[in-house]
């Protein structure tokens, strides 16, 4: 054992000074070390000073790393010292061992070490679980609060600094993330999305020199008043993001295009036949029950019975009876209920049977329609509408047009990685329409201003796009352009961009899932800026 002892020490306390191993018994569970501090002196906590004077010693019982799947059990003795300073307020102090213990630690540095990596890559529950694997078992709590205990890290002021938002409660609460887009790592994390919060942080940073953040009017704001010195870029994904919204809007508008003008036959009229119309509801089950009121009532008139007599065998009223013997046909007896009244949706069924004609056989879709047009009911006027009166008429003959959003993805692909299909289709569908080859025109013209980095070129472009009159959705976004052109022509020339801060919103929402409601500010902020 005296020789093992010495191999134990290098073994067990390799990076700890000052240690000495006296024994080591091993169980079938555990593995239980006695050891013991050698240093001479030790400085004081409260004043610095160092001491050598020994006042006491005592056990210290912290948990350590696991050793071959066991649990290893410390037992520690240290010393108390006597603090020769006259002035310092602590009479004794409890010495330290750099690296293996702190004061009021109940595990050694290097378990601790060991949970808060497994508690910021897991988090509270799935971390719980994986520390029982390696048999450290804590709970969930002990991780989540040894995350929070860790101190910032220290990080220096970026040069170039990217600007995202991000969502602590999907709609109601946004945050502010900010990254170092050259090391791309997290430097800060905002509890809201306002421009004073920005601008505060990045006021205490004056060294930044690059701000990339999309078009939003806070981070704009923000960050000129922050950092007026820094040159701010759009981010090139959102201003293409931006066109693209502005274009399915045009192709919205001329929705009419989108179907092939159907080609006229030449055939001899067909006579009409003779339709026999009836404002009598087939099928309707209160004129069915009418029907057989009718029938049965003529039918006890007939066999001879009285008019009071049917009213006790049939429990109706006399004169309910009354009105049914003098009607000679079921129909006299629709009154009011099935008529057809005036509603407030008749000035929109002409649009409703068109949008029919065209393709368009959602009932959801048709009502948002009409609701921007101003319809001033709820859906369900709507579908029974289109239910009882288009699900019966018959579809126009020939292929389905294809949906807004189609041509619009076709308008934002490159053509030379389009597929033929989707060539033909959308080439069919600019023969159609004047505006809509307007519009694919201005769309490439920006995708090529954007990848190749043309930002000069970007008044010209506007000018263009502000002179389309039946293309108002991009004429509203060429204009828009113009209130933050600056940001806009930097980010269309510098290669800086929000790429970076769009992975770390991202990871954000992963790590708000794994730690559900436990997931606070504080909490989260630790997690970004120490797991990154």
């Amino acid at each position: 054992m005296n020789e093992v002892l010495p191999q134990l020490d290098e073994l067990l306390f390799s990076s700890v000074e000052d240690v000495l191993v006296e024994s080591v018994e091993v169980t079938d569970t555990a593995v239980r070390v006695e050891a013991r501090t050698t240093a001479g002196r030790a400085a004081c906590p409260g004043c610095g000073c160092w001491s050598g004077r020994i006042h006491g010693s005592y056990l210290r019982f912290p948990r350590d790393l696991p050793t071959a799947g066991k649990f290893v059990e410390l037992s520690l003795r240290v010393r108390r010292f006597v603090c020769e300073e006259e002035s310092c307020e602590r009479k004794t102090f409890a010495e330290q061992v750099p690296g293996l213990t702190r004061r009021f630690g109940r595990r050694t540095e290097r378990l601790r070490s060991a949970l808060v990596s497994v508690g910021l890559a897991l988090a509270g529950r799935a971390g719980a679980r994986m520390t029982d694997t390696f048999r450290v078992p804590v709970s969930r709590n002990t991780l989540l609060r040894l995350i929070a205990s860790l101190p910032d890290p220290a990080t220096a002021t970026p040069r170039v600094v990217g600007v995202d938002e991000y969502a602590q409660r999907k709609g109601r609460i946004d945050g502010t993330v900010l990254v170092d887009v050259e090391t791309r790592r997290p430097v800060g994390l905002l509890p809201d999305r306002e421009a004073d919060t920005l601008a505060a942080w990045l006021a205490e940073r004056p060294g930044i020199e690059i701000v990339c953040r999309d078009r939003a009017p806070f981070f704009a704001e923000g960050a000129t008043r922050g950092a007026p010195q820094a040159l701010q870029v759009a981010d090139r994904w959102h201003l293409w993001h931006n066109l693209g919204e502005a274009a399915e809007k045009c192709v919205y508008r001329h929705r009419g295009c989108l179907r092939p003008t159907p080609v006229q036959r030449e055939e001899p009229p067909e006579e009409a036949e003779p339709v026999t119309s009836s404002p009598w509801p087939t099928g309707h089950r209160f004129a069915e029950r009418t029907r057989a009121k009718h029938a049965t009532i003529h039918a006890l008139l007939a066999a001879g019975h009285s008019k009071r007599s049917i009213a006790r065998q049939l429990g109706m009223t006399l004169n309910t009876i009354l009105r049914f013997s003098r009607a000679t046909t079921p129909e006299e007896m629709f009154t009011g209920q099935w008529q057809n009244r005036a509603t407030r949706l008749d000035d929109y069924k002409p649009y409703l049977d068109q949008r029919w004609q065209e393709g368009c056989t959602n009932a959801w879709k048709l009502w948002e329609e009409i609701k921007e047009q101003g319809y001033p009911r709820g859906y369900a006027s709507v579908r029974d509408y289109v239910s009882r009166n288009l699900r019966g008429k018959p579809q126009p003959v020939g292929p389905r047009p294809p949906s807004a959003r189609a041509v619009t993805r076709w308008l934002l692909t490159h053509p030379d990685v389009m597929p033929e299909g989707d060539r033909v289709q959308l080439k069919a569908v600019l023969a159609n329409c004047p505006d809509l080859t307007a519009l694919a025109e201005h769309v490439r013209s920006f995708a090529h201003m954007l990848t190749h980095l043309q930002g000069d070129r970007l008044p010209e472009w506007i000018e263009a796009a502000s002179a389309t009159s039946d293309l108002p959705s991009l004429r509203h976004f060429a204009q828009h352009l113009l209130r933050d052109l600056d940001a806009v022509t930097a980010g269309l020339t510098l290669p800086w961009n929000s790429g970076v801060v769009e992975g770390h919103v991202n990871r954000i929402k992963m790590l708000k899932r794994q730690m559900f409601g436990r997931a606070g500010f504080e909490l989260l902020r630790k997690r970004v800026l120490l797991s990154a």
